[in-house]
């Protein structure tokens, strides 16, 4: 084992070297710039459809007379009016309207909606009580269907936050962390499977495989690959820092999540590395497989597309914690980052994600394990270790 480190970090450190030192390298940081647009407008589009799949819900605890008419109002109002525009009711009966926006309480509910219609009273956060006064009072005149001679006017208790405004501030960064995650690891993956076409087809990696196990040249590969995308992930954070300060309008404010600021920039590094080592290390199976660029290319795709799957699978169950679809995109090892960074953001259980860490560590040496026999069965044409005399002889002067 420590033999296989050692040669490991030979291969690393080589890789880096070339890499960090080439004139390339500095046009590779230019790279982000388009897929960064494309990721701000996808972004604004995925919020868009978020606002539109998670409507925002108020609690309505009023006698059964009163809910009955509420709820009636509500459908005919957002029948006509659309349904993102009139916040959904959910009829709850409590002797304290107020505990439901509790921290302790499993809702996401934005406020109550409570007293009667004649007396009614909305008791939310400030923000929700500004934004959505004028659309809850409109719906309690609805309800009242003529009834009462002066228009509906609620009277309003503010608290300091709800259990609703909470959730949905982290589902907001969660989702954030999400498509960060999945944009700098398809943007960065790719280059482990280049570059191990182009020594490929340079006889390189033979000569390699002469000098050190299979093993350690595709976990050096890939370490040196995660090292060299972590350095352009910090200039171009860093670059985004200077522009925004530049720009005066401060950094964006975005909803702490439930770990943490610390705890979660850390666990988003962690899980950003075991996204790209375990895409990386698929990506050199399919380099072992394929003989030329297009084989390269016809082979990537369906692992491409694969991994957005995978992706588009932990956005679709960030507002199902605990669910079945949740936890198979938790469990699942492609799916696993990115469905574990949005718990980091909902939940502030710490041994799950050492768990989640130490479950996807294994995969990514069991596809290693699986690329590098690939290796020696289709490049090596060897079933068990390196022909030293076949290497030999592909360079051996006439």
């Amino acid at each position: 084992m420590a033999e296989l480190l050692r040669a490991s970090w030979v291969i690393a450190r080589r890789d880096f070297a070339a890499i960090i030192f080439s004139k390339a390298f500095f046009f590779f940081l230019l790279g982000p710039v388009f897929p960064l647009a494309i990721g701000i407008a996808a972004g604004s589009i995925g919020g868009q459809v978020a606002r539109d799949i998670d409507r925002p819900s108020f609690a309505l605890v009023m006698a059964a007379p009163d809910s009955d008419a509420a709820l009636k109002a509500r459908d005919a109002l957002a029948e006509q009016l659309g349904e993102g525009r009139v916040p959904a009711l959910v009829a709850m009966t409590s002797d304290n309207p107020e505990r439901l926006l509790g921290a302790q309480q499993d809702t996401r509910f934005l406020g109550v909606l409570t007293g009667s219609l004649r007396d009614p009273q909305l008791i939310g956060t400030a923000a929700e009580i500004e934004r959505w006064r004028g659309p809850l009072e409109l719906l309690v005149e609805r309800a009242r269907d003529g009834s009462a001679a002066a228009p509906a006017r609620l009277d309003t208790r503010a608290v300091a936050q709800s259990s609703g405004s909470r959730e949905q501030g982290r589902l907001v960064t969660a989702q954030v962390g999400q498509a960060l995650l999945v944009l700098l690891t398809m943007l960065l993956a790719g280059m482990v499977l280049s570059n191990l076409v182009e020594e490929k087809t340079n006889k390189i990696i033979e000569i390699l495989a002469a000098a050190v196990p299979i093993d350690a040249i595709f976990l050096g590969k890939l370490f040196a690959m995660l090292a060299m995308a972590l350095i352009g992930i910090a200039c171009w954070a860093g670059l985004a820092l200077v522009a925004i300060l530049l720009a005066g309008n401060g950094l964006p404010a975005l909803p702490p999540p439930a770990t943490g600021w610390p705890l979660f920039l850390g666990l988003g590094v962690a899980y950003f590395a075991m996204a790209y080592l375990l895409l990386g290390s698929l990506f050199l199976g399919i380099g072992a497989m394929a003989s030329t660029v297009r084989e390269v290319q016809t082979l990537s795709m369906p692992a491409t597309m694969g991994q957005l799957l995978f992706f588009f699978l932990a956005s679709y169950s960030v507002t199902r914690l605990g669910e079945p679809i949740e936890l198979v995109a938790a469990a699942f090892p492609f799916s696993s980052p990115f469905a574990m960074l949005a718990r980091a953001a909902q939940q502030p259980d710490i041994l799950q994600h050492l768990l989640a860490l130490g479950w996807q560590a294994a995969w990514v040496l069991l596809l290693i394990r699986f690329g590098a026999r690939l290796f020696r069965r289709n490049v090596l044409k060897s079933g068990g270790g390196v022909k030293r005399g076949l290497i030999a002889g592909l360079f051996a002067k006439p």
